[in-house]
């Protein structure tokens, strides 16, 4: 073999091994902070990924809405931009409308319940629905945490003391619907705006779990802490579907064994974190107030349920509700 020859039989094993080789890079976006279970479990699953695919996958972590809203996120991943997205149930509701329903007020008993149910047939038609109707494929469910309402100057005790009451929501209808039900004025507010916007006093309070609220430390502008576990929230790991398609079996199992390691890590660090935050957020300030939960839970139930039946379908929700 001539030197030439041999050059070029060298140069064309170089690019195939490189081929072979090249990275994977994954965008993942999420609206919460860095410092939030939700953005640490994509940091471990980062991790893992790496190192089972000998540095060929690199995920990349875009915490606090640096990729956009809520909603730009989502399209940025049915339109194939980015890849991977973290966000609640419900924002996913205006291509498999009968998803809000996993959202809803007072619907499941705990955590458990609810990753139960998404893991089962009824998770699977939203998944089915959802890559039919826009090219995203649900790849796990985490526990977001109960939600729980804060204000900024009104010691709110029963559902009266919210009459005309600025409380930011989501921007799905199911809570303002919710907000409604209980005489207040659902204000829609992207996550990235919500500190600001309470300490400027533009809404008189919010709505979230007790990690979000301490990682997005709306505790330092909130007064009071008001128990109502009014929804358990379930978010969802949604990815590009053609994007998903596209990668080898091989890789496919490493990222859904990372998946389903990081949302076990991250749901057990939650349920940890909301056991410690009551007593801590009180320590550092905040009035706990401890209501009657079913002066809350009645009329959300009475008039959101009837609402939206037909989107969920007849007898979805107390099916749900029941769920063993």
């Amino acid at each position: 073999m001539t030197r030439a020859r041999l050059s070029l039989v060298l140069l064309a094993a170089c690019c195939a091994g490189s081929a072979y080789a090249q990275e994977i890079v994954l965008r993942w976006s999420d609206v919460v902070p860095a410092s939030h279970p939700s953005v640490q479990m994509i940091e471990r699953i980062a991790a893992e990924a790496k190192a089972k695919s000998g540095g060929r996958i690199a995920v990349q972590a875009f915490p606090a809405g640096q990729l956009g809203s809520s909603r730009d996120t989502i399209e940025a991943v049915a339109n194939g931009t980015q890849q991977l997205v973290t966000e609640g149930a419900a924002n996913f509701g205006a291509w498999v409308p009968a998803i809000s329903v996993v959202e809803s007020p007072y619907i499941w008993r705990d955590g458990d319940h609810l990753v139960r149910a998404m893991a089962g047939p009824v998770g699977k038609a939203f998944n089915d629905e959802l890559v039919a109707k826009r090219g995203m494929r649900i790849l796990g469910t985490t526990y977001y945490g109960t939600r729980h309402l804060t204000t900024s100057t009104k010691n709110v005790r029963t559902p009266a003391d919210l009459a005309g009451f600025k409380l930011r929501v989501p921007e799905n209808d199911v809570f303002k619907a919710m907000a409604e039900a209980w005489g207040a004025r659902p204000t829609p507010m992207n996550f990235g705006e919500l500190y600001l916007a309470l300490k400027q006093g533009t809404v008189d309070g919010q709505e979230n779990p007790l990690p979000t609220i301490k990682s997005g430390k709306f505790d330092e502008v909130q007064k009071y802490l008001v128990l109502t576990g009014h929804i358990i929230t379930p978010r969802l790991v949604v990815v590009n579907d053609a994007f998903w398609k596209g990668l080898k079996p091989a890789d496919q199992k490493i990222l859904q064994d990372a998946i389903d390691a990081g949302i076990r890590w991250q749901n057990t660090e939650l349920a940890r974190q909301e056991k410690e935050l009551v007593d801590s957020m009180k320590a550092g300030g905040m009035t706990v107030v401890a209501v009657d939960v079913e002066q809350f839970r009645k009329p959300v139930v009475d008039a959101v349920v009837p609402k939206f039946e037909s989107r969920w379908g007849k007898g979805t929700y107390e099916k749900l509700q029941q769920m063993k």
